[in-house]
C-alpha cells in the first residue's frame, strides 16, 4: 500500500503523489506490476473492457499516481481497474500550470519539447473511466497528440490523448518552460522569485498551501503566476 500512502488533496506538498517505477495495473486497492500485455489477462479475469477497446491518455501529473486515480474513479462510482504502461512520449514533458489548485498545490501541465521524448505513464481507460477523468480536470482540455508513442518493449501505438492546461504554463527567468519538480522546492522557488507572491501567500511552502485554501488568496496567487514575466 505504499503507493497509496500520500494524498495530495489532504497534504498538498506531497503532490503529485507516489508514482510507480514499473508498468502495471491499478486493481482497486492494489497496484499489480507487470508487462502491459499481461494486463489483458487481468482485465478479462475482472470482466472489464479489453485493451483494444480502451482509450490511451498520457499522465503528466498526479494521474500517474495510483492513489489519486483510485480516489477519482471511486468518487465518481467507476470501477478503478486501469492498466498503466510506461512509454516514451515524443514532444511533451511535465511542466507547471500557471494556476493554483483548490487543494493548495501548483499542478502539472504538459509543455512542448520538440525533438525530445519523455518517459511517462499511459493510462488505458474504458468509456466510463474516460468520462469520469474528464470531470476531474476542469482546468484542462483533453486533446489528441500528433505523434505515436513507443512502449517499453518497442511497440508503437497511435497518438494518445493528453490533458492540456487551460491556464498556460510557467516559465523560468530565461523564458523556458519550467519543468515539474517536487512541490516543496517548486513553491519555495516561486516565493523566492516574487515579493508579490510572498505578500499574498506567506514566506514558506507550508504557509503558501495553508493560505491559498482561501478562495480570494488562491485567485490572487493565480493572477500573479499568470503575469507575463512568468
Amino acid at each position: 500500500m505504499e503507493l497509496f500512502a500520500d494524498d495530495p488533496m489532504a497534504a498538498p506538498l506531497t503532490y503529485p503523489g507516489r508514482i510507480p517505477e514499473r508498468s502495471g495495473v491499478l486493481d482497486g486497492d492494489a497496484y499489480v506490476p507487470g508487462e502491459w500485455r499481461a494486463a489483458g489477462e487481468l482485465l478479462a479475469a475482472r470482466g472489464c473492457a479489453p485493451l483494444e477497446a480502451r482509450h490511451r491518455v498520457v499522465a503528466v501529473g498526479s494521474n500517474a499516481a495510483p492513489g489519486q486515480l483510485r480516489r477519482k474513479f471511486v468518487n465518481h462510482g467507476v470501477r478503478p481497474v486501469v492498466p498503466m504502461a510506461l512509454a516514451d512520449v515524443p514532444g511533451i514533458a511535465p511542466g507547471v500550470s500557471a494556476h493554483v489548485s483548490r487543494w493548495g498545490y501548483v499542478p502539472a501541465a504538459p509543455v512542448r519539447t520538440p525533438g525530445e521524448s519523455s518517459r511517462l505513464f499511459v493510462l488505458w481507460l474504458d468509456e466510463r473511466q474516460l468520462a469520469a477523468l474528464d470531470l476531474t480536470e476542469p482546468n484542462y482540455v483533453r486533446r489528441p497528440l500528433t505523434d505515436p508513442l513507443t512502449l517499453e518493449d518497442g511497440t508503437r501505438l497511435p497518438p494518445p490523448f493528453v490533458y492540456e492546461g487551460r491556464h498556460g504554463c510557467l516559465a523560468d527567468g530565461a523564458g523556458r518552460p519550467r519543468r515539474l519538480t517536487a512541490q516543496r522546492p517548486l513553491i519555495a522557488s516561486l516565493l523566492d522569485a516574487s515579493a508579490a507572491l510572498r505578500h499574498v501567500c506567506g514566506d514558506t511552502p507550508e504557509e503558501f498551501v495553508e493560505n491559498v485554501r482561501d478562495d480570494a488568496v488562491r485567485e490572487a496567487a493565480t493572477r500573479i503566476l499568470q503575469r507575463q514575466e512568468w
